[in-house]
């Protein structure tokens, strides 16, 4: 019912873009935005970049309009986009995600 999705990007205006259009469409009730170091395999070689991380908290009825629109808006040819079901949480703060995110 509930989750995190994950997303990396590397451009700023990217990030943002995603991160306004997420909020701008009640999607989301929490973005988290992390500096991270990323080393993963790529046409054969081992890339690093720095990027930055999203944790967006949300419910899991979201995640096909999530993924499109980061599909959408992203500058990747293949960006991450993984879905973490949230098992447990404080129900207060459940409760808060589907107070702020659309009814579905």
């Amino acid at each position: 019912m509930y989750c995190i999705i994950q997303t990396t990007f590397k451009h700023r205006a990217v990030g943002d873009d995603i991160i306004n259009a997420l909020f701008e469409k009640n999607l989301v009730a929490c973005i988290q935005k992390q500096a991270i170091s990323s080393r993963y395999k790529w046409n054969g070689q081992v890339e690093h970049e720095h990027e930055t991380l999203l944790s967006i908290k949300t419910k899991t009825a979201h995640f096909e309009e999530i993924r499109d629109l980061i599909l959408e808006l992203h500058d990747a040819k293949i960006p991450e986009i993984i879905m973490i079901p949230i098992v447990n949480g404080n129900r207060d703060y459940l409760d808060w995600i589907d107070e702020v995110t659309c009814a579905t």
